[in-house]
């Protein structure tokens, strides 16, 4: 336990040069995830890694980065699915794994876009009449076109197109 807290803490201090405009989009959610080697980490390496499954400190990470808005165990994975990968120290599957990337993903460009943690999460939260009325993290939850939805309004907005 002491050790994942040591490496949260170290990757919590590192994480605001990594999720700036530092290093390559994976990098940044490799290292939004945790991951071993996020410096080295490209989209095919990223890929491979949520399809092998990510280990279960992927979800203690990117939770420990989103802050308590956002529950990343029983919102966007549900707690008994953690639970069991956790306690049989096996790596969570790849649709769950797909789940926290999607999130990270996201995560990643509303920071990159609104500049601050405290604005990334009152996007994520707040529902948008060009989603339908519905809140960005709720399509996140649905799918990874869910998620391609929200990444893409937050183009569209940087880009002058959606409010």
């Amino acid at each position: 336990m002491f050790e994942v807290r040591a490496r949260l803490e170290h990757l919590l201090a590192d994480l605001s040069k990594r999720t700036s405009s530092f290093g390559s989009q994976p990098e940044r959610i490799a290292t939004l995830l945790g991951l071993k080697n996020a410096s080295a980490m490209d989209d095919v390496a990223l890929a491979d890694a949520v399809a092998e499954g990510l280990d279960c400190h992927a979800a203690i990470s990117l939770g420990t980065v989103l802050g308590p808005k956002i529950k990343v165990v029983g919102d966007i994975i549900p707690k008994t699915t953690f639970r069991r990968a956790r306690d049989a120290q096996k790596p969570l599957s790849p649709v769950t794994s797909g789940r926290l990337y999607n999130l990270s993903r996201v995560w990643e460009v509303a920071l990159r876009s609104y500049g601050n943690d405290d604005a990334a999460t009152e996007f994520l939260l707040r529902k948008h009449t060009h989603l339908d009325g519905r809140a960005p993290i709720e399509l996140v939850r649905l799918s990874s076109a869910g998620a391609d939805a929200v990444v893409n309004l937050i183009h569209r907005a940087q880009a002058g197109f959606a409010a």
